[in-house]
């Protein structure tokens, strides 16, 4: 749900309709019948550990991490990084790479590969694999325009040169997935390529018994690990949205979730206090009501801050949000960021502070008067416009309702729309959307975020697919604060970047930010231990980001 500290070059979900009637009943045939002695509710210990995509009502034979469409588990199982970072307790493993040095003018990086890594074909990783899926990666998506080359040094030695000073490279490339050259270098069309049977590094690289929805993952032969590949493998369940997908995780059919239960100490710990657990730790993304600055109002900086006054934070939080988040203020930042958080500033805003008097007022002044009790646009209609929201995701379904009643006390008519993920993810890439929920960039410093929400580098012209950025907003002053941060190799020159970064936008008001959002996790232990936990933070408890496979090579099973 929320993005890895990689940026994110993908949608939140792609989604498609199905009922949760129909998806309860296959997944509950999926647990109890398809799966036998290997489903969910079996403790014999050779049990697959069940997970639920409350985001997916079908899963697509598609395994190609460059893909949007890629399955669930193709970078958390198949594929794997050089390290691994957790936003948990801010640590970085070494992975297929076992060491790493930065050059101190910040314009190099040097990994050294883990020796005895194979593929799950038997052949060999090699530093010709890491070139090659950078520059494949180049080739397809775009983005690492600071890389001006990738060499292997030696077998097992690669080296990034950098065009420029670029001190964040370390958090974007160390987590990047690696491919095997010898397999992709033979593939036609590597973007459409759907890999149905990938040759990863990973723990679980081999597909069994996939269907619409659900399939398995099973053990990779050549596992470089084969000591913490304790779990036989993992099941993979689709479901049309949160309330079906519940309904199987709080009666026990699953064992991994990370969507968004409502009141979860009575709907699922009371039902087994011994087994049930869940973590919801404030390091997921910002999430953010985003407003197409391409239209007009919402190109009018003091109408974003009028918008954002008359939004309710603590309603959001304490109601849709069920009391799991906390408000955003005019910094941008994420609780995540706290140490980059300019304080004084975050004490004297005002502009992300509930108070219907001050944005009537504010729309008043820039010209958006009510009449009639209507605001008006300058051309006499109504002001009116439309939230833009996934079906399947009832939370933030819930937060834009609380906005649609918010703009209705200061006269702005607000229509909520629920199609499904596909076409409101379609709607932001091409920027034909009015405004919506948007989750943002999250990595190991802000300057992903910032980024993703400032930078003149990320706007995309309407009609031409963006990855982020999809409220189209850019400001060339951010530009050289964005650069300075990276090219900065101490981090008091950073943190001065920083703050310069929170003035500005508590200036331009890019975005409305809302709340931090939770990295939803909850479990049972009935099956499985080695869960992450507030004690015990090795990872977070979310099985979509890049800390996911310290999870699973964590596990093991409960044996009966």
């Amino acid at each position: 749900m929320a993005p890895s500290r990689i940026p994110s070059r993908r949608p939140r979900a792609v989604l498609r309709a199905v009922t949760a009637t129909a998806a309860a009943a296959l997944v509950l045939s999926a647990c109890t019948g398809g799966s036998g002695a290997s489903g969910a509710g079996d403790t014999s210990g050779n049990q697959l550990l069940t997970i639920p995509r409350e985001d997916l009502a079908t899963f697509t034979r598609n395994f190609n991490p460059l893909s949007p469409q890629a399955a669930p588990m193709t970078l958390q199982a198949v594929y794997e990084p050089l390290t691994v970072h957790s936003m948990a307790d801010a640590k970085d493993t070494p992975w297929l790479a076992t060491k790493w040095e930065q050059a101190k003018d910040g314009k190099s990086l040097t990994f050294t590969l883990r020796e005895g890594v194979k593929w799950s074909d038997g052949q060999a990783l090699t530093a010709d694999d890491v070139v090659y899926t950078f520059e494949l990666q180049k080739k397809v998506l775009g983005g690492f325009d600071y890389l001006d080359k990738v060499t292997a040094v030696d077998a097992h030695t690669v080296k990034f040169s950098f065009n420029k000073a670029f001190s964040t490279a370390f958090y974007e490339i160390s987590g990047h997935y690696i491919l095997p050259k010898h397999i992709w270098s033979k593939v036609k069309d590597p973007a459409k390529f759907t890999n149905p049977n990938p040759v990863g590094t990973g723990p679980y690289t081999k597909i069994e018994k996939f269907q619409s929805q659900s399939y398995e993952l099973r053990k990779n032969p050549d596992y470089w690990q084969p000591d913490k590949q304790r779990i036989a493998g993992i099941q993979m369940l689709a479901f049309s949205g949160n309330d079906s997908a519940n309904i199987a995780f709080t009666n026990g059919e699953v064992d991994w979730t990370q969507s968004f239960i409502p009141d979860i100490e009575k709907s699922f710990v009371a039902k087994d206090k011994k087994h049930n657990h869940y973590w919801f730790p404030a390091t997921g993304a910002m999430i953010n009501w985003q407003l197409n600055t391409t239209k007009a109002p919402f190109n009018d900086p003091a109408v974003r801050k009028a918008l954002s006054m008359a939004v309710d934070r603590d309603q959001i939080t304490k109601v849709a949000m069920n009391g799991y988040a906390e408000p955003a203020d005019c910094t941008g930042l994420a609780r995540t960021y706290d140490k980059w958080r300019n304080t004084s500033l975050a004490a004297s805003c005002t502009w992300t502070t509930y108070d219907t008097d001050a944005a009537a007022k504010a729309l008043d002044a820039a010209g958006y008067e009510e009449s009639g009790g209507k605001r008006k646009l300058k051309n006499g209609e109504d002001f009116t416009l439309d939230i833009s929201v996934g079906s399947a995701s009832s939370d933030w379904i819930s937060v834009a309702n609380i906005i649609k009643q918010n703009l209705a006390k200061v006269g702005i008519t607000a229509t909520v729309k629920t199609p499904d993920w596909s076409a409101v993810s379609a709607s932001y890439n091409t920027g034909t959307f009015d405004t919506g929920i948007v989750w943002s960039n999250n990595g190991a410093t802000p300057y992903e975020y910032f980024r993703g929400v400032m930078s003149t580098k990320m706007v995309q012209p309407v009609g031409k697919q963006a990855t982020e950025n999809y409220h189209r907003f850019g400001d060339k002053k951010a530009d050289k604060l964005i650069d300075a941060f990276a090219a900065a190799t101490d981090e008091k020159t950073q943190a001065e970047q920083m703050s310069g970064l929170q003035e500005l936008y508590d200036e331009d008001a890019p975005v409305v930010p809302l709340f931090t959002g939770p990295e939803w996790g909850a479990y049972t232990d009935a099956r499985f231990t080695g869960w992450p936990t507030e004690e015990n933070p090795y990872a977070t408890l979310g099985n979509r980001n890049g800390s996911t496979i310290l999870v699973l090579t964590s596990l093991k099973p409960v044996k009966s």
